[in-house]
């Protein structure tokens, strides 16, 4: 299961964690503007993907222009289609990087997405078709996308938050449970006879949810990330951003699936889509590296690839 979140303060930050039991070696991968897609592409690309075959397999990615998006666990509602003759037809697994190689903005995007197909085509036999639902972002507005039995949705998303099922609608209208929640101290409303005092700090967020269901780290991560206040600053906007997605992050032990492995959070990505930067942490390795887009070569036709740095490194003092 994931978390992906949008965040501005002077720039515009994008990222998401992946949580997950085993991990497909993946990279910080860039795609220059002269790699060959099945389309010419515009725009480089920045993101964390599985390389096969020498094609970037995106889970999370930004382009040179601000438009962001990242592909989240959707399984039992995705639905993908055969091809349609009247329809614009782009595999699952062509869908970030085609959308990002073309677009500019979510305005852009959302002209394409009216007459898109996303189809069912494997890109191996060993790699079928995830099943995903996706959000789409940049500096003013964000999107989800959904393919489902009766066609392709496109919601607006004023959170800039997604998790995994259920489909979003119903992530949001979950919210509605929580609209008494407060930063603030809260106020007795108990009765107008008893008058109560707060004993502790952040009891306007009683209520809450803490455990690692996706509905319960939507509204967390919501609550979280429209609340949070940071210095515009690099260093501020960054930390503030791992920081939210932080709320969300799954400790291994805390999730154990059917064949007695972990879910945990394999990396969390922090995107600056202004200026191009790619920050990421592991689960050993809290220390943020980062990768700079614009330190390449963007018209190059070969994929630019960095290696996780998986191992914790621990600054000693004295």
């Amino acid at each position: 299961m994931c978390t992906a979140v949008s965040y501005k303060t002077k720039d515009f930050y994008f990222g998401r964690t992946l949580d997950y039991d085993y991990s497909y070696h993946e990279e910080v991968v860039i795609t220059p503007r002269g790699y060959t897609f099945d389309w010419k592409s515009k725009y480089a690309i920045i993101g964390m993907a599985y390389v096969q075959n020498d094609y970037p397999l995106y889970y999370d990615a930004c382009n040179e222009k601000g438009l962001a998006m990242a592909g989240l666990n959707f399984v039992g509602n995705a639905v993908y289609f055969e091809e349609q003759a009247d329809k614009m037809n782009v595999a699952q697994y062509e869908f970030i990087p085609y959308i990002l190689s073309t677009c500019a903005t979510v305005k852009e995007a959302r002209k394409l997405l009216k007459d898109m197909n996303i189809t069912n085509k494997s890109f191996s036999k060993a790699l079928p078709a995830s099943q995903l639902h996706f959000i789409l972002a940049d500096d003013k507005e964000a999107i989800t996308i959904e393919s489902v039995a009766d066609g392709l949705k496109v919601y607006d998303n004023p959170v800039g938050v997604l998790t995994n099922n259920p489909p979003f609608p119903f992530q949001l209208l979950e919210l509605n449970r929580y609209m008494a929640l407060t930063p603030e101290t809260p106020e007795s409303t108990f009765c107008k006879e008893l008058q109560f005092k707060p004993y502790s700090r952040g009891m306007g967020a009683i209520g809450l949810p803490g455990d690692l269901s996706s509905t319960s780290r939507f509204v967390r991560a919501a609550f979280v990330k429209l609340n949070s206040k940071s210095l515009e600053t690099e260093e501020s906007s960054v930390s503030q951003f791992f920081h939210i997605l932080g709320s969300v992050d799954q400790q291994r032990g805390c999730c154990i699936l059917e064949n007695e492995s972990y879910e945990i959070t394999i990396y969390t990505s922090c995107m600056n889509t202004t200026k191009g930067i790619y920050y990421y942490t592991t689960y050993d390795n809290h220390q943020i590296t980062a990768v700079y887009l614009h330190h390449e070569n963007l018209n190059e036709d070969k994929l630019i690839r960095y290696p996780l740095i998986l191992s914790q490194r621990i600054c000693n003092q004295n």
